[in-house]
């Protein structure tokens, strides 16, 4: 019986540790020197994702594309946005109500005079956009409002 409960003691160690190395591989962040980075990226990817710049409203493409799939960080290919969250705002951008859990982060940003709120990917830093409370009121109330170069998409085989 004790040597029983040894070995389930140790296979549940085992498992509990070799789910956490798994877990620590899905959630490694992606560091690059500038010089790499604009290696990777377009001009215009690299002005947006790593300086922070803007598209111009209804550039790119993503705007008014309803495809089933998932949008993708285009500096590293996280999966940021379903396309079930996103919907037409009018505002001239991607729009969606709701992220991924777990892969943006919420920066506070006060440049042009005004307090916003940056949404970046969590995996690589990238710069996506802003997130703003007026959003859907019938689901979650926000619009993470992203700039379509900074994302790419990947359509559902469904």
């Amino acid at each position: 019986m004790k040597r029983l409960t040894i070995t389930s003691i140790l296979i549940i160690i085992f498992c509990a540790t070799l789910q956490a190395q798994d877990s620590k591989k899905m959630n490694k962040k992606v560091k690059k020197t500038e010089k790499e980075w604009r290696a990777i990226l377009t001009p215009d990817q690299y002005f947006i994702l790593r300086q922070k710049g803007t598209d111009v409203p209804g550039d790119y493409g993503y705007t008014n594309h309803f495809e089933k799939g998932t949008y993708l960080c285009a500096a590293c290919n996280t999966q940021l946005f379903e396309s079930n969250t996103k919907y037409e705002s009018h505002c001239g951008w991607p729009s969606f109500d709701d992220a991924i859990p777990g892969k943006v982060k919420f920066v506070s940003d006060n440049t042009l005079g005004m307090k916003r709120t940056e949404i970046i990917c969590k995996t690589c830093g990238g710069h996506l956009g802003h997130i703003f409370d007026d959003g859907p009121k019938e689901t979650t109330g926000k619009r993470y409002c992203v700039n379509s170069t900074s994302i790419t998409f990947v359509k559902s085989e469904d």
